[in-house]
């Protein structure tokens, strides 16, 4: 697995016996692929949040060190909140929910522009420029309604 996310990543954030009770390691049922698919699960859903703005590129191609540790905290936190989800999704604990539902409140104003990740790579000016909201055209002036 060369993800960004390794293995050890989860001992913050989960027992290492719990996660392996997750993905049924001690049995023959274990998948080894379970985590890497809840990995870029998690990965997938950050950039559709973070893609007008940041270069995901840049970020989610981060290894060891260089990774930005909030956007990994977030990352850990949504792809085990997809383990305890093909799991048993009516059992999941409420630490998991509360987690997964705050990075994806955070995500939702990363994406507003309410929040800025200090340290994480921009996309290029032009981009910016083309990715956001507020177009101005000078062949043309529209009264704007909010």
């Amino acid at each position: 697995m060369d993800n960004f996310i390794s293995l050890s990543d989860y001992d913050a954030s989960i027992h290492r016996e719990i996660l392996d009770a997750l993905l049924r390691k001690d049995t023959t049922a274990y998948d080894p692929q379970i985590i890497e698919v809840c990995e870029d699960q998690a990965v997938a859903e950050m950039r559709s949040y973070l893609n007008k703005a940041y270069d995901c590129d840049a970020i989610f191609s981060a290894r060891g060190a260089e990774r930005h540790a909030l956007i990994l905290m977030f990352a850990v936190d949504i792809a085990v909140f997809h383990i305890f989800c093909q799991h048993n999704p009516y059992k999941i604990a409420k630490i998991r929910q509360d987690r997964y539902d705050r990075a994806i409140e955070w995500l939702k104003g990363v994406m507003a522009g309410d929040i800025t990740i200090d340290g994480a790579p921009l996309l290029p000016d032009d981009t910016l420029a083309d990715n956001s909201r507020w177009q101005i055209a000078a062949d043309e002036v529209r009264p704007v309604f909010l």
